[in-house]
């Protein structure tokens, strides 16, 4: 038998060497790769377009420039936000050039991140508002807008751009906030000697493969992942439609698609592209009827994905002008902006814009909590701390009940351990015995489990929250730089003592796994090894070496997970120790780390020769 258990052990460590190095290979490197690539600088924007008197077809451009050359090729009007800054492409009337004044590539706040680029340059991304008569643009992807005026537009001062065609002229008034929103007031009138049938199209469009356009905007949170959703998103007749990018460009249907392959909206709402912190969207006017679609046809031939709505059709008769009032969101998801857009502008479910994921019941509530506590505590750090307090709170009973029963378990060893060796000759009656003596003491062999099952859905809520939401981006506490990245502390260069980076010591091959581990890591292997300590341990030898070897494994697996969610796991597992601890220490069990204390100190109080 004991060769049997030798060997059973092998093979389970055979088999979890396997798990960590392949966890290496395939998590942790491509981790460290996005990371690296957070560090480059990123290449840059733009380009015109071309006339387009077709409204399904955009071909695709050939990106020949920098940002830098493409915006200094074309007349623009600046823009300075509050929270944005870049420019406006006066052909098209174009949003192609707007970077995130206060969001960075790296926590060093170097670069920012740039959302929208040029056609012209490599992964093109911009967004406007056309209009069309009939199946034709009167004000198209070139169409030569001038500046009215003159200025620079600012929260405080906005600009007139105006378009004169045959017939009709448009004067576009633009204005942006202090954070993310632009709104286009567009007055239309027609000069012409017949009635015209006009309509507004919001077109977001991106160009390049998806993995390629997510590593431009933002290396650092591109992931293949897929817990946060990034490609079309949008709100129609107030429902979220959510369609992944590699799905979207492989032509796939979207959930509530007509058979035209439209989604028809009467009470307001929202089109757009969202990555995981960032979107451009756009939001036509609310108290109109409008209709969001995906344009396929472009997709299809070759183009690139482009997202657009389409409004009612008013007949302009000769000499009227009408308003027409749209916006264009551009930059980040941050709740409270969202939020304050969904009430003050009545754009239904804004905040949806955040991927809270299907418990959403559970992730929404722990981020209003979160937001709650880092207000009050001045850290989002601290309040992961006292979140993790917060719900632990409630689940004392139920702790209590289940440690309880674990007590019961860990002083049934003994007697157990009798009854195995008693009836090994005979399985049937040693599991009477064993569940004759289970009904004696009252003990439950499940009750250690209820904890568990209430704490695994607590556990993906929190990551998930921590994991979409902005807040916790770039966000420092302690020793950490970032709570949204992984640990940045290495064994390797004794967390930080000797001048090696902590990315150099993670990517060294094959060690680097180990020796990359950083604190936090490490403090959850020991705590969680020292919840398994008040356990009691299973009856098998295989199982119970299993078990101990699993602080190690989850060490190595939740060292490249998000220093944030690390944190609420180390202070969980301290403060479930102090309380199972307590609780069987009252129920009279002794405990390995107990043993280990008194025989300590009954070494200091060992009399001297």
């Amino acid at each position: 038998m004991e060769k049997q258990d030798q060997r059973n052990f092998l093979i389970a460590m055979a088999l979890m060497i396997a798990f960590v190095f392949g966890y290496q290979k395939f998590f942790m490197e491509p981790a460290q790769k996005r990371f690296e690539a957070q560090q480059a600088v990123i290449k840059a924007d733009a380009q015109p377009g071309m006339t387009a008197t077709e409204l399904a077809a955009v071909p695709a451009v050939a990106a020949t420039k920098t940002v830098e050359e493409a915006v200094a090729s074309s007349a623009r009007v600046k823009f300075d936000g509050g929270s944005v800054d870049g420019s406006i492409r006066l052909a098209g009337a174009r949003i192609d050039d707007l970077s995130l004044r206060k969001h960075f590539l790296t926590v060093e706040k170097k670069q920012e991140v740039r959302l929208f680029r040029p056609e012209a340059s490599e992964f093109g991304y911009f967004a406007t508002y056309y209009w069309a008569d009939g199946q034709s643009l009167v004000a198209g992807r070139n169409s030569p807008w001038v500046q009215v005026g003159g200025g620079e537009l600012t929260p405080s001062s906005p600009i007139t751009l105006r378009l004169e065609t045959p017939g009709l002229t448009i004067d576009r008034t633009v204005t942006v906030d202090e954070d993310y929103m632009f709104t286009f007031e567009d007055r239309l009138t027609n000069t012409g000697d017949t009635a015209r049938n006009v309509r507004a199209i919001g077109s977001v469009e991106r160009h390049g493969a998806y993995k390629d356009f997510l590593e431009a905007t933002d290396p650092g949170s591109a992931t293949a992942s897929g817990l946060a959703h990034m490609g079309l998103m949008g709100v129609v007749e107030n429902k979220l439609r959510l369609k992944k990018y590699k799905p979207l460009l492989e032509l796939k249907k979207i959930d509530g698609e007509t058979d035209e392959g439209t989604f028809p909206s009467d009470q307001g709402g929202w089109w757009g592209l969202t990555d995981k912190y960032w979107m451009g969207a756009l939001v036509p006017q609310q108290d109109r009827p409008f209709i969001a679609v995906v344009n396929k046809k472009s997709i299809a031939t070759g183009g690139p994905l482009e997202v657009r709505t389409e409004g009612e059709s008013y007949m302009l008769e000769r000499g009227q002008s009408l308003t027409v009032e749209n916006r264009i969101f551009a930059g980040a998801k941050r709740f409270d902006v969202l939020q304050t857009y969904q009430n003050d502008l009545g754009i239904p479910r804004m905040v949806d814009a955040i991927d809270w994921g299907w418990a959403f019941f559970l992730t929404k509530p722990f981020f209003y909590v979160l937001e709650w506590l880092a207000g009050v505590l001045s850290s989002f750090g601290w309040a992961i701390l006292a979140f993790t307090v917060l719900v632990k709170l409630p689940l004392v009973p139920l702790f209590n009940t289940s440690y309880k029963s674990m007590a019961k378990m860990k002083k049934l060893q003994e007697p157990m351990k009798e009854i195995n060796e008693r009836f090994a000759a005979d399985p049937q009656r040693k599991q009477q015995e064993i569940m004759k003596l289970y009904k004696q003491e009252g003990a439950n062999p499940l009750g250690g489990c209820l904890p568990l099952v209430v704490t695994i859905p607590i556990f993906y809520a929190l990551y998930k929250t921590l994991y979409v939401t902005l807040e916790m981006r770039h966000t420092p506490f302690l020793f950490l730089k970032d709570l949204s990245a992984p640990d940045p502390t290495a064994i390797g260069n004794l967390f930080g003592l000797l001048p090696w980076a902590a990315s150099d010591v993670k990517s060294v091959p094959v060690i680097g796994v180990v020796i990359g581990i950083g604190i936090l890591p490490l403090l959850y292997g020991i705590t969680m090894a020292a919840l398994q300590t008040l356990n009691p341990p299973p009856p098998d030898p295989m199982q119970r070496r299993v078990i101990q070897l699993l602080p190690l494994v989850f060490m190595f697996v939740f060292g490249g997970f998000a220093a944030g969610l690390v944190l609420y796991w180390v202070w969980s597992n301290t403060l479930s120790f102090a309380q199972q601890y307590f609780i069987m220490r009252r129920n009279g069990v002794d405990t390995e780390i107990g043993k280990t204390i008194s025989r300590l100190l009954g070494r200091a109080k060992k009399p001297a020769d």
